[in-house]
């Protein structure tokens, strides 16, 4: 250890490195974030994409399996910031679990790419067990290296700053949660588009090998920056398995409490004060510290709850998925579409962030109010319960567009005639529906029964039909009344695009297509499974043998329809008015725009809370476990996930606003909460308190040095006299 650089000189050498007021190093560790973030998101943007369409799992393995990949990032950075105060320091853990990271990240890209040998003639592969083995590796890497570095990379930014520069050091933590997000903007944006690109053997097969080899590449260049950038940080040296230092401290404390727990014994200050027959009264004063932090920690899972559901990119149906009932914005030649919303969050956080550290926090300042970190926090979860009072009324306003679909003990049931010639139909409970030929009624028809008696008066024909229950059905009347009737099963909800179904009522198959989705080729007398198609205007092109006619239509967002192709159509220019239209979910009619105040509430909360709260984190965390709270900050979000699906799970409310207010108003609750912690909470200097607890020691020192010279003395002296004394007693 002799050859250690004081911490204290390294520190003036890194101070007078400085550009804008900065040191130097900042901009290194700033470049990294960016880049490590846009690693990250840009891979999160596809992976339930590529879970469901590269590995053919179903809908709720692959939101599992992304769930828990997300937990797990949460839940690895105690173990990265245990790693970093307690054993390597933190430029190490970064550079050993970017290294873990950028492995993941090429591991995922190797996953998804495979040639002629390993893919049947659709382009899917055949050995999955390879590609499913290898994408877990690859994710359980990324996790352990983006959650490891995550508390270690702000803690490090932090230590490059003196102690007399803590407002360039917020301006810091502002930077970093720019980069944050400006590295999740473009990468959600940049990364669905590589996806989209064919680059399989098949043109079906979409580049996933690209979406996430770019995303690799970007760690890789992360990792090159933090190195670049070596020879000017401040590297503070780990001080010991401190956390294990801490468990003990905490373990003697408790035990020699409950030992002494008898009225004889005098009673301490702070329980932790039971510890002082063993440990340092220093080490005692930061586990004091960390403990008060940590208690303040309690209620703010429940601010990422919110925050966590509000862009949900697994699809799950807590989330502010707006987007399946929201309809696009046109502006000019622009086109917003409802899924593209999830860019808005980023872009505000990139325009608030300058906003409220140049303007608002200094205009409050000026104001005379004393706007504290957890002031400021506090106002960030009442943001953010606003937000969701704001998607309850949007979501009011959606619910009121949409149609009444049957619940689980209900049916509902549409006819189509697709004969030539008029029909009356008789519907148990209902009067007399009449259908001209190849028209559908105009709307579905409850029951409450699975099988009704249907009787078609111009045949005098009754059958009797079987439905399922909590389906909207539509019954096919065939050309000759003595065929089989069909059920088709019609689209319950929309999610993403509207979608459009086919029936063919020729004697001949025909085949429909689109440049962006194929039917397939329908038989006589059938129709085809619903299909997604992006919202506007769509051309269709009908073929039967040599013969074809094209039929465009401009639909909304949102909406389903049914085509029925009549046996009277004539292939030509003239097959655009032959065929029949049936509206089975009208186009959405809420505007985009309507859900921008939600966005500006919860995007304003996390600037304030989020922020805020990572600055707190590190001012008020001791100098050896400035990661150590990082992660305790970021465990917070973990839990916050858990928290959403326990809670939606219990509540299982019927309409989606009530669940939003619910969770505003859990919010509001856990705000009181946290707001009468925060005003007994003392803010504290970990720096100053370490130093008086070092110079008390040095003094206690000085003391026992002084104490023990005089005894020296003393005991000279009394030689002396002694010496003199039996010398005269001699003579």
């Amino acid at each position: 250890c002799a050859d250690k650089e004081d911490p204290k000189k390294h520190k003036s050498k890194v101070k007078s490195k400085v550009v804008c007021g900065y040191p130097i190093s900042i901009f290194f560790i700033v470049v990294n974030e960016f880049c490590e973030r846009f690693s990250y998101y840009g891979m999160r943007a596809v992976l339930v994409l590529y879970f469901k369409y590269f590995l053919l799992w179903d809908d709720d393995l692959s939101t599992s399996i992304y769930h828990t990949f997300v937990a797990l990032c949460y839940l690895t950075p105690i173990l990265g910031a245990i790693v970093a105060d307690s054993w390597l320091g933190k430029f190490k853990t970064i550079i050993y679990l970017s290294i873990v990271y950028a492995i993941g990240q090429v591991a995922m890209a190797v996953s998804a790419i495979h040639d002629i040998t390993d893919s049947d003639r659709n382009g899917t592969p055949n050995n999955m067990t390879f590609h499913v083995v290898l994408s877990m590796v690859g994710l359980f890497l990324i996790a352990l290296g983006t959650g490891g570095i995550k508390p270690c990379v702000a803690a490090f930014g932090g230590d490059q700053f003196s102690e007399h520069q803590d407002k360039q050091r917020r301006t810091f933590f502002s930077v970093f949660y720019l980069c944050i997000n400006g590295g999740s903007l473009l990468s959600t944006i940049i990364t669905p588009i590589l996806r989209a690109q064919d680059c399989g053997i098949y043109s079906q097969q979409k580049c996933y090998s690209l979406a996430f080899g770019v995303p690799a590449a970007l760690m890789v260049v992360a990792l090159a920056v933090f190195i670049i950038g070596s020879g000017m940080y401040y590297k503070p040296e780990p001080q010991g398995n401190i956390m294990l230092e801490v468990c003990k401290c905490i373990g003697f404390a408790v035990k020699n409490r409950y030992r002494h727990r008898s009225k004889k014994y005098p009673k301490r200050q702070h329980w932790m004060d039971w510890a002082e027959e063993k440990y340092d009264k220093l080490l005692i004063a930061q586990i004091k510290m960390v403990l008060k932090v940590l208690f303040l920690y309690i209620p703010l899972p429940m601010f990422w709850t919110l925050f966590d559901q509000k862009m949900d990119s697994a699809g799950h149906h807590h989330g502010w998925t707006l987007c399946k009932s929201a309809d696009k914005t046109k502006h000019g030649l622009i086109v917003i579409q409802p899924d593209q919303m999830q860019t808005v969050n980023p872009i505000l956080i990139l325009t608030l962030v300058p906003i409220m550290d140049s303007i608002i926090y200094p205009l409050i300042k000026k104001c005379g109010f004393n706007f504290t970190p957890l002031k400021r926090m506090t106002v960030g979860m009442i943001m953010a319960a606003i937000a969701f009072v704001c998607a309850a009324l949007v979501q009011m306003e959606i619910d009121k567009t949409l149609p009444t679909f049957p619940s689980k003990s209900e049916n509902q049931l549409k006819l189509l005639n697709m004969g030539t010639n008029p029909v009356t139909v008789t519907l148990p409970g209902l009067d007399p529906v009449n259908l001209t030929a190849a028209q559908a009624s105009d709307e579905f028809f409850p029951f409450e029964t699975e099988n009704i008696t249907v009787s078609v008066g111009s045949f005098k024909v009754t059958k009797m039909i079987s439905m399922t229950k909590g389906l909207r059905q539509t019954l096919l009347i065939p050309l000759d009344i003595s065929d089989e009737w069909l059920l088709v099963s019609d689209t319950h909800k929309i999610k993403k695009a509207k979608t459009d179904k086919f029936i063919n009522g020729m004697d001949t198959p025909v085949n429909v297509s689109t440049p962006a989705a194929d039917f397939g080729q329908i038989e006589p007398f059938y129709y085809s499974n619903y299909t997604k198609i992006k919202n506007g205007e769509t051309t269709f092109t009908l073929q039967s043998g040599s013969q074809s006619c094209k039929y465009s239509a401009e639909f909304g967002f949102g909406s389903s329809y049914t085509y029925f192709i009549p046996s009277t159509l004539i292939f030509g220019p003239n097959c655009q008015e032959s065929i029949t239209v049936s509206e089975n979910i009208k186009p959405n009619s809420v505007h985009l725009a309507l859900q921008i105040p939600q966005y500006f509430f919860i995007t304003a909360g996390e600037v304030m809370f989020s922020v805020t709260g990572l600055e707190f984190s590190y001012s008020q965390a001791p100098s050896n476990m400035k990661a150590v709270l990082q992660a305790g900050w970021l465990f917070t979000v973990a839990i916050g996930n858990f928290i959403v699906l326990i809670v939606a799970e219990l509540a299982k409310l019927p309409k989606q606003w009530t669940e939003y207010i619910l969770f505003a108003s859990l919010l509001v609750a856990v705000c009181i909460i946290f707001s009468i912690m925060a005003y007994f909470y003392t803010y504290i200097d970990p720096a100053e308190i370490e130093a008086q607890f070092k110079k008390d020691n040095e003094d206690d020192e000085d003391d026992q040095s002084k104490l023990q010279k005089q005894e020296v003395e003393m005991t000279k002296k009394d030689s002396i006299e002694s010496h003199r004394e039996g010398k005269q007693t001699r003579m």
